[in-house]
């Protein structure tokens, strides 16, 4: 339902607070998620865990400070649902191998599922899932954009066609890898082209940016498959880069990148003016930011978005904020990347997970996250923690939480039967 959820673009009014469809999932599921994660049924509780936790705490308390004790609390609330609640769905109910490729297989129905309204609205400029839908429930905002290349700008069931766009292509490489194990490569190949085009039919450069990086990787990865240290190499040369552009252009690497991943220069260059002004404000107000605040700049800049998730949270709520989140991200993303010695069929899922986290963080240099593509970023970081300790052969992590659990199991005289593994119900992750 959390999945579906992301795709309906319902706001739903209940008192004073207008919740999105996902958000009620979120809510309803936040405490029993709680409850398996706090009772160590979902594996032991992780540092990437803690950092989450603090990373939402230190955000509540710069909304309280910026915005007062009544508005500063609901906001909190609503970030603490769509951060921690989204992260723990995934962590305690994707614990094996299965249940996070019944998710990408979903996931990729999803998308292509949207792919013929897609393209209406490609064509038409209308927008058939808001219209439809919006008769119900009231719906997100319709958002019409200058058209480009003489087409529209697809925005689905999003506020954004952005945001449309970085959701439909995440999933991308997830398809191209892992997505129905039991279809033939070349059926995946085929389901992965439906997810590319119409991550491309929202016609903004950070989610073709996205499929691009992807795409590069998965390229890299199979003409150079024979070298164990093909990843190595790849660093070294982005290291290189990094130092010809440091030094041989006017631009920093992070400019010089967010300039030009874009459709047209006009962008580019006014993403580095957000760049500078931006990180002038996190300058000005490091320890708690300005909240939902009106960010310094020229008056010429007129439009008061920042098109940098990174730099939006520490704008916002200050440098901690950024470094926990961060932390938090690498503690699951980095161990993932070191634990070796898989085989074929785990070596993918780790590979398409990899890619797919790689392609978020960096395409978050020239995008902003909010809303659904927010809580999907929180769900897949979740989604990933059962790759930690899961070694060749074995269908999910073995914790000490299991360990202990079996080693008393066998030594039962009764007998007892074996319970589940953290008792988890086959019928739970369907729901997810």
């Amino acid at each position: 339902m959390f999945l579906i959820g992301l795709v309906i673009p319902w706001i739903i009014p209940l008192g004073q607070l207008n919740l999105s469809f996902y958000r009620f999932i979120l809510l309803a599921t936040l405490l029993p998620c709680l409850v398996m994660w706090v009772s160590g049924r979902a594996g032991r509780i992780r540092a990437a865990d803690i950092g989450l936790l603090l990373y939402s705490g230190w955000v509540a308390l710069t909304l309280i400070m910026a915005h007062g004790a009544a508005s500063g609390t609901q906001s909190a609330g609503i970030f603490f649902i769509e951060t921690m609640g989204a992260y723990l769905l995934a962590r305690c109910y994707i614990r094996d191998a299965e249940d996070f490729h019944n998710v990408i297989a979903l996931s990729t129905k999803l998308v292509i599922l949207l792919l013929p309204f897609a393209v209406y609205e490609f064509l038409t400029g209308n927008k058939p899932l808001l219209s439809v839908l919006g008769a119900i429930f009231p719906t997100v905002e319709v958002t019409m954009m200058t058209p480009r290349l003489g087409f529209w700008r697809v925005q689905g069931p999003f506020p954004h066609s952005i945001a449309f766009g970085l959701f439909c292509a995440s999933t991308f490489t997830l398809t191209y890898l892992i997505s129905d194990p039991g279809r033939s490569a070349l059926s995946r190949k085929f389901l992965a082209g439906l997810v590319a085009i119409t991550a491309i039919l929202s016609l903004s450069s950070a989610p073709i940016a996205g499929l691009v990086v992807q795409g590069a990787l998965m390229a890299w990865n199979w003409l150079l498959r024979q070298y164990d240290i093909r990843w190595k190499i790849l660093w070294g040369l982005a290291f290189a880069a990094y130092l010809v552009i440091e030094f041989g252009s006017n631009q920093t690497p992070v400019q010089f990148y967010i300039s030009h991943f874009t459709f047209d220069q006009q962008t580019g260059w006014f993403r580095i003016w957000i760049w500078q002004y931006g990180s002038a404000s996190v300058l000005n107000h490091p320890l708690y930011g300005i909240g939902f605040g009106d960010w310094a700049r020229p008056k010429w800049m007129a439009p008061d978005s920042i098109d940098n998730f990174w730099l939006v949270t520490a704008v916002r709520h200050g440098i901690p904020a950024l470094v926990l989140l961060v932390v938090s991200c690498l503690a699951i993303v980095l161990p993932i990347a070191f634990n070796k010695g898989l085989d074929k069929k785990l070596g993918n899922d780790k590979l398409a997970y990899l890619i797919c986290m790689a392609t978020y963080f960096i395409v978050g240099t020239t995008a902003h996250f909010w809303g659904a593509t927010y809580v999907w970023l929180l769900f897949l970081l979740g989604a990933g923690v059962w790759m930690l300790t899961v070694e060749s052969g074995e269908k999910a992590p073995l914790d000490e939480t299991d360990s202990s659990m079996r080693r008393r199991l066998s030594s039962n005289r009764h007998g007892a039967t074996r319970p589940s593994r953290h008792g988890r119900v086959a019928s739970q992750t369907r729901e997810t």
